[in-house]
């Protein structure tokens, strides 16, 4: 494998090459969150890769990471990690290869030789309980949630907003007052979603007056609020965070008593499920929910049809009667098995 060289003198280091990549992909403005992700993963491995070389990781070169020595450093690197996770770094060290073989860096991409875990498509989450949202939302509208600082402006705000658009959390801490554009009854939200995607969501009249209800009495508390500013934020007027919004997510849930009824590990993600649950129960189709998500692909929306179809075919089997047919149903196969054949 040929591998660029610096200053017409040394091979350049893996974790320059690391850098320099991150550096080339923040011109398409990802998020923080995301940059995080990409160094995390790709400096794990490297570490790992290091550690099977027997070397500290800034000795390692770029033409050093060989597909043998990549397979080694996947294995260890998988060894205290979710097959998700792994199958992240994967495809994260599959960008960076992408991107140094078009720079001319490396001959090619070695990662064809490491194996990616298989993982079980994904299936949605959404609140369990069919009045769930409903129990929720009318919890932290009868009463303030036990807090040092109350605010049941904004925390009824937030879980509105997220159950009846389904966005993401990092879509959601990206918004500022500005992202609301257009005449009373009449709104719409700017949402930038992921690879810098937009998209322009309704903004129905409950909603739009509970945000309205938020912003004047964010107003009492901090001051004006200028278009710039981030749309939620927190007990001292900073824009909220994705350890703060977990926070408050998951309080708000307590104060309900519904936080039995939430998927281990969803959180905010649950609300988003249960927007595009209910949008496919109502008959939704699979481009709406898609542009109402923002997915990039059909796939990923048509499994919110696909579960909800299940769920109705499983409430249907449940029906009592049912169970009377399949107690005919089975006498009617022992007849048939102690009858005599008919004659041909």
């Amino acid at each position: 494998m040929s591998v660029a060289v610096e200053d017409g003198a040394s091979p350049m280091s893996a974790v320059r090459a690391v850098e320099e990549y991150l550096v080339a992909r923040s011109s398409a403005k990802p998020s923080p969150h995301t940059i995080a992700a990409y160094r995390r993963d790709l400096l794990g491995v490297l570490e790992c890769a290091a550690r099977v070389q027997g070397c500290a990781v800034g000795g390692l070169g770029l033409g050093a990471l060989t597909g043998g020595l990549l397979r080694r450093a996947f294995a260890e690197f998988a060894a205290e990690r979710a097959p998700s996770s792994v199958t992240r770094a994967w495809s994260t060290w599959n960008g960076f290869f992408a991107f140094w073989v078009t720079e001319g860096a490396v001959a090619g991409n070695p990662m064809p030789a490491v194996q990616r875990p298989r993982l079980k498509p994904r299936q949605p989450k959404p609140l369990m309980g069919e009045d769930t949202p409903e129990r929720l939302l009318e919890a932290l509208a009868a009463g303030c949630r036990r807090a040092r600082e109350p605010w049941p402006e904004r925390d009824i705000a937030v879980l509105a907003l997220a159950l009846l658009t389904g966005l993401r959390s990092a879509e959601m801490l990206s918004l500022t007052c500005e992202s609301l554009s257009g005449r009373p009854g009449e709104r719409r939200i700017r949402v930038v979603g992921k690879g810098g995607r937009t998209r322009s969501l309704p903004i129905e009249a409950p909603l739009e007056a509970l945000i309205d209800a938020y912003l004047r009495t964010r107003g009492q508390r901090f001051g004006r609020v200028r278009g710039s500013d981030a749309l939620l934020v927190d007990n001292r007027g900073r824009g909220l965070r994705r350890g703060g919004l977990q926070y408050l997510v998951r309080q708000c849930y307590r104060h309900a008593g519904v936080h039995d009824r939430v998927a281990a590990g969803t959180l905010v993600h649950a609300l988003r499920h249960t927007f595009a649950t209910r949008l496919a129960e109502d008959g939704a189709s699979v481009t709406e929910i898609m542009r109402l998500l923002g997915h990039s692909s059909l796939t990923s929306s048509q499994s919110y049809i696909d579960v909800t179809a299940q769920a109705q075919r499983d409430a249907a089997r449940s029906n009592r009667t049912y169970g009377v047919l399949r107690r005919l149903a089975g006498r009617a196969q022992e007849s048939a098995a102690d009858s005599p054949a008919p004659k041909m």
